[in-house]
């Protein structure tokens, strides 16, 4: 999966944000706001990886359990489902 078309990662001081550009915005207005993590895997979601790839690249930044990565990647990718913002 990856980061659709027309979505970008901005970084505003301490905050990261994405937001909407050329035809995604007409459908999706507003942002959304990521902490680190959610930043980190966006930036992994722009290169193309799999839920799996994600989990993998989680451990390995990050000292989380397998378990405690699976249950993050899983909620931050139902959010950007929600927001229509990754192709599967």
């Amino acid at each position: 999966m990856r980061v659709k078309e027309g979505f970008i990662l901005r970084k505003i001081g301490d905050q990261s944000i994405v937001v909407a550009i050329g035809e995604a915005s007409k459908s999706f207005h507003g942002m959304l706001h990521l902490n680190d993590t959610g930043s980190f895997l966006w930036e992994q979601l722009e290169k193309e990886k799999t839920e799996e790839e994600l989990i993998q690249v989680l451990l390995q930044e990050y000292e989380v359990s397998r378990d405690q990565a699976q249950q993050g990647v899983e909620k931050f990718l139902n959010s950007l489902r929600e927001a229509n913002c990754i192709e599967e």
